[in-house]
């Protein structure tokens, strides 16, 4: 029999059965369909993390230790000299900036009897630059503002929150009391969701009105030149602060240099491992869908039994039977693959133009051609196996105990 032959009557048994070809592709096409979705889904969580979060893969914190140093003694405060320090790219090269943080807890009052204890943070310009955060309305303070020391601040959803009933635009423009100095809001913060009861100002205004502490900074904020020269940066944060600090061991430093590349690559790792989960979990209806395929070819053997024996009373060999059953099975899982593909791609498409209108923050699915090649190559190997059995069993049945059959 030519395979042309054996496709023939292959597809002439499935349109006799429409009805029971088309609930046997079932589980194959809502297993195909279910992993392309999510495989999607996943590539775009991941790819709107890293629009949101990929500035930070670049960021370097240096903060001064909690409590005292081992070998004893207190801590050394961090300084500005230490920001100039870090800013000389003669012993820094891979250091593209350094951000110095003034932190402190003050009430913000508004109007009588309206207050909220938020985080004062005094900096400069590119803090949101380099924080990766972002205004929902208003404007950053500018370097003239900076330098004068102006009256001027930026609050995080929290205060606007307890203030003004999360009236942002109500929050724009009024005047607010932080310590005993009155400021002006410019501007109001997106939630980053940890820092979010931030008061941002100048890092001038900072110490002048409200935190105090002359050269004496909370943290810095480096950021280096690109992601490759992280690694680099971070050995000559350490070397310059251990200059800066008089230290001789590592191990007694008094100050704290963190690369937060490290969590960004362990949320990613993680993100990868939740999308594979969820993928395995749909997978599972490809064995189903298998399962399925490989009873209904049980119950074509067994209706077909007669069929089997006078094409074998006729002349037709073992191979030809079982080949005949194998592309049966094939047919159906295959095509179960081809409507599962243009199901899932289509549902993918549509979630690309629909999620970036609805979530932003979510990242846009876009259609994997690996998951499809993997998808048809499991559904082709999927319908094989489910048929090999059946078509074995075709194959062996003999031509005088087929005729008998009833």
């Amino acid at each position: 029999m030519h395979f042309q032959e054996a496709l023939t009557i292959a597809a002439r048994s499935m349109r006799a059965n429409r009805l029971r070809s088309a609930l046997t592709t079932l589980g194959i096409v809502i297993g195909v369909t279910a992993v392309i979705v999510l495989v999607g889904l996943g590539q775009g969580m991941k790819a709107g993390f890293n629009k949101s979060f990929g500035e930070l893969a670049t960021a370097i914190t240096v903060d001064k230790v909690t409590g005292s140093v081992p070998g004893g003694g207190a801590p050394k405060e961090l300084r500005d000299r230490d920001v100039e320090a870090l800013l000389d790219k003669s012993v820094a090269p891979d250091v593209g900036a350094v951000i110095p943080v003034r932190i402190g807890e003050s009430i913000v009052q508004y109007g009588p009897g309206s207050q909220f204890r938020a985080t004062v943070t005094g900096s400069t310009t590119n803090y949101l630059t380099v924080n990766n955060r972002e205004i929902v309305v208003g404007d950053m303070f500018n370097e003239e503002q900076a330098r004068s020391n102006a009256k001027v601040v930026l609050l995080g959803p929290n205060p606007v929150a307890n203030l003004y009933g999360g009236d942002a635009g109500k929050a724009l423009g009024s005047t607010v009391r932080i310590d005993r100095a009155s400021f002006k809001v410019i501007g109001v913060l997106k939630s980053d969701g940890y820092s979010d009861d931030i008061a941002l100002m100048p890092l001038g205004s900072a110490r002048a009105f409200v935190v105090g502490g002359n050269d004496i900074i909370s943290s810095m904020a480096v950021k280096a030149a690109s992601v490759a020269q992280v690694p680099a940066a971070l050995e000559q944060v350490n070397k310059v602060m251990d200059r800066q600090h008089n230290i001789k061991d590592p191990a007694k430093r008094d100050f704290k240099v963190t690369a937060l590349q490290n969590q960004l690559d362990q949320i990613n790792q993680f993100l990868t491992f939740l999308s594979l989960f969820i993928i395995a979990v749909a997978a599972i209806s490809l064995i189903v869908g298998g399962i399925g395929v490989a009873n209904i070819m049980l119950v074509s053997v067994t209706e077909r039994t007669r069929e089997i024996g006078i094409r074998k009373a006729i002349g037709a060999r073992r191979s030809a039977i079982m080949k005949q059953f194998l592309i049966e099975s094939t047919v159906l899982a295959a095509a179960g693959g081809v409507v599962g593909i243009i199901l899932g791609s289509g549902i993918t498409i549509a979630a690309g133009f629909i999620i970036p209108k609805v979530a932003p923050d979510f990242g846009t699915p876009e259609v994997s051609f690996v998951a499809i090649a993997v998808a048809i190559t499991v559904s082709l190997i999927i319908g094989l196996v489910a048929g090999g059995y059946p078509a074995l069993r075709a194959s062996r049945l003999q031509p005088i105990e087929a005729l008998r059959f009833q």
